[in-house]
């Protein structure tokens, strides 16, 4: 089956109009994009008249949480999961189309696939949403819902308290925001910027927002990234990936007991090795045992002088996963030290 556009943003802005109940969710771990996109098509119902819940399957990062306000949203343990009660018109799946994502919630979202509709900027997905918009040329899931929110007639602003804060467009950005890298990542093209101009007109403060999700960290996470960086190790990469240099980390369960770190708090530690020029990507290999999987990010520069790049989204495939061609995930039920000899040996391949 391809993933791929079958319907349109004016359809299902129609269909959550005409809803009375709606229940939006995302991805399990869900990161800036994710969770700016639930809180968005929320905010958008509830300025519409339409009731709506959004449902998060943890673990959270506490500074993404701080952006909920009184937006209502669930958050499920997947270690002693609860389901959703009662009847819901219409489910939204943002920011994902994979069932692997959705392994806590696909059994209930199963035994309602003709009431379910998607909204992804991903290239790769299965046939989660019977009605989807799937648009890979979007810097983030939330740019797309910028033109779901327009379709359906209702304002940036809404949802803002006094202060100006927990709106529709603070949503959008937050997603927008993160999921270029603050605007340096190559999916940050004019389009992006003038996205973000367009919510800062809004009223969202950026320099509160920056400040709240990159520089509000535990120290945990710091000594978690540390933890990190002394596993580093550079893997000369083959023929069938160009040459160059590709980093490769990795996180036991005991790195997390003795930092005191969370799982949550690995976002973002797979960028920390491209700041090195010799680096062409980098994968960070992280055991969860909760779930019992070790989990792999990978992350790769665009293209140099010489137009080579890695897409890693056909990396991640190689593990069941995948996502953009620079920034894409996947899991392995399979010891960590297990799945790193298997990365080194697909990346010399």
């Amino acid at each position: 089956m391809h993933y791929v556009t079958n319907t349109t943003i004016d359809a299902l802005a129609r269909e959550l109009r005409a809803a009375r109940r709606v229940l939006v969710t995302t991805h399990q771990k869900p990161d800036g994009d994710a969770m700016g996109s639930v809180l968005a098509v929320v905010r958008a119902c509830a300025a519409a008249g339409v009731e709506a819940e959004g449902w998060v399957v943890d673990p959270c990062e506490g500074n993404l949480r701080a952006f909920e306000g009184t937006t209502k949203v669930t958050h499920v343990d997947p270690r002693a999961p609860q389901l959703p009660e009662g009847d819901f018109d219409l489910v939204v799946v943002v920011d994902t189309g994979a069932w692997t994502q959705l392994e806590v919630l696909a059994p209930w979202l199963r035994a309602r696939a003709d009431r379910v509709i998607g909204l992804d900027h991903h290239a790769r997905g299965d046939d989660v949403a019977a009605h989807r918009v799937v648009d890979v040329s979007c810097g983030s899931c939330t740019a797309l819902l910028v033109e779901l929110v327009q379709a359906m007639g209702v304002d940036l602003r809404a949802g803002a308290n006094d202060a100006g804060r927990f709106s529709i467009a603070e949503a959008l950005y937050m997603g927008l925001a993160t999921d270029t890298g603050w605007f340096r990542f190559p999916n940050a093209r004019a389009k992006e910027f003038m996205l973000a101009a367009h919510m800062l007109n809004a009223g969202v403060d950026k320099n509160a927002m920056y400040q709240q999700l990159e520089q509000s960290s535990r120290a945990e996470r710091v000594l978690l990234q540390a933890r990190a960086l002394s596993s580093l190790e550079f893997i000369d990469a083959g023929r069938a990936l160009g040459g160059g240099k590709i980093a490769i980390m990795r996180l036991h369960a005991y790195d997390f007991r003795e930092t005191g770190a969370l799982l949550e708090e690995t976002s973002g530690l797979v960028n920390v090795p491209m700041e090195i020029a010799s680096v062409r990507a980098s994968v960070l290999v992280v055991e969860d045992t909760a779930a019992g999987v070790t989990k792999l990010s990978f992350r790769s520069k665009p293209a140099g002088p010489d137009g080579r790049f890695i897409d890693v989204n056909e990396l991640a495939a190689h593990f069941g996963g995948g996502g953009h061609v620079h920034a894409a995930g996947a899991k392995r039920k399979a010891p960590v030290d297990a799945v790193v000899d298997e990365v080194r040996a697909m990346i010399r391949a």
